[in-house]
């Protein structure tokens, strides 16, 4: 207990100096703005009206209300299956985690579906959600899909329940669609809008964080897919109505990610009303919003911000968590260990173990959410998310107020992890327990 975690600190992937930082990028949606869980109910709720009122889907689906403890980001949703899963950073499924619409789906099922538990690379999407096999295999990264994969699950659910027979190709689009139309035709937008103080939260926080880089003379860009209206308002409640003051550019309705790299949407410059004007664009000028795109050629550094990584650390420094861990690493050496032993009494003490160890590993899993575990793990690997947050992150953190506890000239120093074959293996390793221990097993 005595190297507990520290939740509201800034974890790195690489070596970052923030002395070498002199201009900060941010996004807007749960970056500078963070919201409440009631902005994913509305999502939920207008998407599966819009499937009912638009795609003349059955209106007893409404019945189906959003349940926040039910999927966690970084999910893959096999297009064909109709299945949600998480996969680990080598392709591999957890077991236990498969679920089709709300009910789990056996793990002697999920073998013969695919084989056994690994998904081809061909039928993965890559780091940026395509996929050389088609729509085979979709992954959730954004914080907005949520509601979108709780969606999917509840519609799934009411057409098996009813034995309705459905095409899930049709299905993901549909939903697909209409999670979009919450966003592109302003239902969201509108909402949020009509009540800010409902929807966003910690406005403190972040124009802390804006103020201390503003007197340290850091320049500052805001870059976000949402329109000029929406984010005005979200700022002048989270900093003020000379929120742009501080900012050195401000785009908005960027279409990113191809923002990053489509060079033909020059620049637009957009008015108070948000209205976009046909001037040529020269350069951009501190105090003026625009929208389009810009080529980034510069070697930037970036930044994760995961909310979920605060409750994560906060339920991995609990005593329970803390002893459950310890034991099950203490048990996996001793499975390694004695299975030397080959004698009938020693074997059944063995499998045991094993079935102790399987418990002690489904109840870790439900201690961050019942259906999926951790974000940032399976049993004993990494997940895919994580291996897409290391490649992409320089740093990482729960949330902007991190920076506070941070000298802008701080350097952030990646830890060094052991490699497999730069540790000892479980058999060379003083054991964790008195030897006798197997011996007092069998006795018992």
């Amino acid at each position: 207990m005595s190297n507990l975690l520290n939740p509201d600190a800034i974890f790195s992937n690489n070596e970052m100096s923030l002395s070498d930082i002199e201009i900060y990028g941010f996004d807007y949606d749960y970056t500078l703005v963070f919201y409440s869980r009631h902005l994913h109910t509305l999502i939920f709720n207008a998407a599966r009206d819009l499937l009912i009122n638009e795609h003349r889907y059955p209106a007893e689906i409404r019945k189906y209300e959003y349940d926040p403890n039910f999927a966690i980001r970084g999910l893959h949703y096999d297009v064909q299956r109709a299945v949600l899963m998480k996969i680990d950073a080598f392709h591999y499924i957890q077991l236990g985690t498969v679920y089709r619409g709300l009910s789990v789906v056996p793990d002697e099922e999920v073998i013969e579906m695919y084989e056994g538990s690994h998904v081809p690379l061909e039928q993965m999407s890559d780091f940026y959600g395509k996929s050389s096999h088609g729509n085979t295999m979709k992954q959730f990264m954004d914080i907005f899909s949520l509601p979108e994969m709780t969606l999917l699950s509840c519609v799934n659910e009411y057409f098996l329940k009813n034995n309705i027979d459905y095409e899930p190709v049709h299905l993901y689009k549909d939903v697909k669609d209409s999670i979009r139309d919450v966003h592109t035709k302003g239902i969201m937008y509108r909402a949020i809008e009509a009540d800010v103080e409902k929807y966003i939260c910690y406005p403190e926080q972040t124009r802390a964080v804006l103020a201390k880089l503003a007197d340290h003379g850091k320049k500052m860009f805001l870059i976000t897919n949402s329109p000029s209206s929406f984010v005005d308002k979200g700022m002048r409640y989270i900093v003020g109505k000379d929120w742009r003051d501080l900012f050195d550019v401000v785009i908005v309705q960027a279409e990113k990610p191809n923002f990053f790299n489509d060079k033909r949407r020059p620049f637009r410059k957009v008015n108070e009303k948000g209205v976009l004007l046909w001037d040529k664009i020269y350069k951009l000028q501190k105090g003026q919003i625009y929208k389009q795109d810009l080529t980034l050629k510069h070697g930037w550094r970036t930044g994760a911000i995961i909310p979920e990584l605060r409750s994560e650390l906060r339920i991995m420094n609990t005593e329970q968590y803390i002893q459950t861990m310890t034991w099950l690493q203490t048990l996996t050496g001793l499975l390694e260990q004695m299975q030397v032993h080959r004698d009938a009494e020693s074997q059944l003490v063995l499998q045991e173990w094993k079935k102790e160890r399987k418990e002690m590993r489904e109840m870790t899993k439900g201690s961050f959410n019942t259906q999926f575990g951790s974000l940032f793990r399976t049993d004993q690997n990494p997940t895919y998310f994580l291996r897409r947050l290391s490649r992409f992150a320089d740093i990482y953190m729960a949330s902007l107020s991190c920076l506070l506890s941070y000298d802008v000239s701080h350097t952030f120093y990646p830890r060094r992890t052991p490699l497999q074959h730069e540790l000892p293996a479980w058999s060379d390793r003083p054991p964790a327990t008195r030897l006798p221990l197997l011996q007092e097993a069998q006795a018992k």
